[in-house]
């Protein structure tokens, strides 16, 4: 099977399948959010961390063309550390990130309440995201099942997504580029607008975890929030099948499809 990226050299190449639909030749968030999380977890450091915070400025369309990232160490402790990225498509900045990643070590910590898991992805019926012909990231990559809403409905929506398709065709998928591919779907899932007559692109990506997600599936809790001045928010509570791992924040990019295209 082909992956979403393949490696050129120092380069990313991406496939067809990382396209988003708003733009034909520009990618989903979702691959872009993947890739930095690749680049902010290979940074060295001299303590076992988590990325418990990778937030994304998409910055302009990014390209299908070949991609580079960057990283610079902003603060490097011992209990927290925070990386900046850039990611360049020649010598053009086209998005930018920054992460936070927190020491990992075992800690007594008291019962408390804790978020219950939505109905599991088994038991979800799958929704209809494959139209013959599309490679977008969004048909060609990730199956989705859906557990209230649907991806065709407006309003808000619970759903569970995995990849289908291997990100890179030379590492494997880690936990944290899964829920970061997955959790830029939220302005998606819970769209509150037509597509036909409006556009409602996310401009940004932030992911905060307080654990990483264990096995393929990342559910999606969403709603969408616009106002007439054009700007809207889709938040989203993050769970894996063992329970509640984190949020993610998408702030959005809200016209008409006459204006968006003037």
């Amino acid at each position: 099977m082909s992956a979403v990226f393949s490696r050129d050299g120092d380069a990313f190449v991406p496939a067809l399948e990382s396209r988003a639909s708003w733009y034909p030749d520009a990618l989903h968030g979702g691959p872009v959010a993947a890739l930095f999380a690749r680049a902010v977890e290979e940074a060295a450091s001299a303590t076992e961390m988590m990325v418990s915070r990778l937030t994304v400025d998409l910055m302009r369309p990014v390209p299908t063309n070949p991609l580079r990232v960057a990283t610079r160490v902003v603060r490097e402790g011992r209990r927290i550390q925070v990386i900046d990225a850039m990611m360049t498509e020649g010598d053009t900045e086209v998005a930018r990130a920054s992460a936070l990643r927190i020491r990992v070590g075992a800690v007594s910590v008291p019962d408390h309440p804790r978020q219950p898991v939505p109905a599991a992805a088994e038991s979800a019926p799958a929704a209809e995201l494959r139209p013959a012909g599309e490679a977008w990231f969004h048909t060609a990559a990730i199956e989705m099942r859906e557990v209230a809403g649907g991806f065709f409905e407006p309003g808000p929506a619970t759903a569970w997504i995995r990849l289908t398709m291997p990100l890179w065709d030379d590492a494997e998928t880690t936990p944290l580029q899964r829920v970061a591919a997955a959790a830029d779907f939220g302005n998606g899932v819970s769209r509150v607008l037509d597509t036909k007559r409006h556009v409602f692109i996310n401009a940004d990506l932030s992911v905060h975890l307080h654990r990483y997600p264990a096995g393929e599936w990342v559910c999606l809790d969403s709603r969408t929030d616009i106002d007439d001045t054009g700007v809207g928010l889709a938040q989203s509570e993050l769970f894996d099948e063992s329970g509640a791992i984190g949020h993610a924040l998408q702030m959005l990019y809200v016209d008409t499809r006459e204006g968006f295209g003037a």
